[in-house]
């Protein structure tokens, strides 16, 4: 089984912010496929999916961003789960608004939640889709943590749809035909 982690934080307040691009994109995906979130006991809402005959159970922890390894790790050691079956999607300040990238075993880059994934699941071994969501304009003074928990621009809006189907596609091809192709297929792009 794959498992496929959206990272956000739970609550009303952060529905619609840049750093909840990982849970947009689960909930996106089970928009198109027809299923639902549940509660679990591993402080994270959950879905067992099958995914063009692929098995994988898709995860939003609720332990807020910062504290998402605590949900994952608890899943991982539950379901006996390897760092090589698991897909992170996170928000990155360092890629262009819209631009997705895969990688594998590459440093946090200062992202908290990766942070405490690597350190509740001991590694670093597991795929990430980087979801681009930009930087500050230079000239706004606006802090980077104001930033990446503040709604989408207008402009970012109307664009994400096109990001959210981006992250889809990666997500089945991953699945469907393994770590390396999809990255070779949308590192690419």
């Amino acid at each position: 089984m794959h498992l496929v982690i959206g990272l956000g934080n739970p609550g009303t307040t952060y529905e619609q912010t840049r750093h909840n691009i990982g849970f947009m994109a689960l909930d996106y995906i089970a928009d198109k496929e027809g299923f639902t979130f549940t509660d679990s006991k591993w402080e994270a809402k959950i879905a067992r999916v099958r995914i063009k005959g692929h098995p994988a159970l898709f995860v939003k922890p609720q332990t807020y961003m910062n504290n998402s390894g605590r949900a994952v790790g608890k899943i991982c050691s539950y379901y006996k789960i390897v760092p090589e079956n698991i897909t992170v999607i996170q928000d990155d300040i360092d890629l262009e608004f819209g631009r997705i990238k895969l990688v594998v075993n590459r440093g946090a880059g200062g992202h908290n939640g990766i942070i405490s994934i690597t350190q509740h699941i001991g590694s670093k071994e597991f795929l990430r889709i980087r979801v681009g969501i930009g930087r500050p304009p230079g000239d706004s003074g606006m802090a980077v943590s104001n930033f990446v928990l503040a709604k989408f621009s207008h402009l970012e809006q109307v664009a994400k749809e096109a990001l959210l189907d981006s992250i889809d596609e990666a997500v089945r091809l991953i699945l469907g035909q393994g770590v390396t192709s999809a990255m070779n297929q949308i590192n690419r792009q």
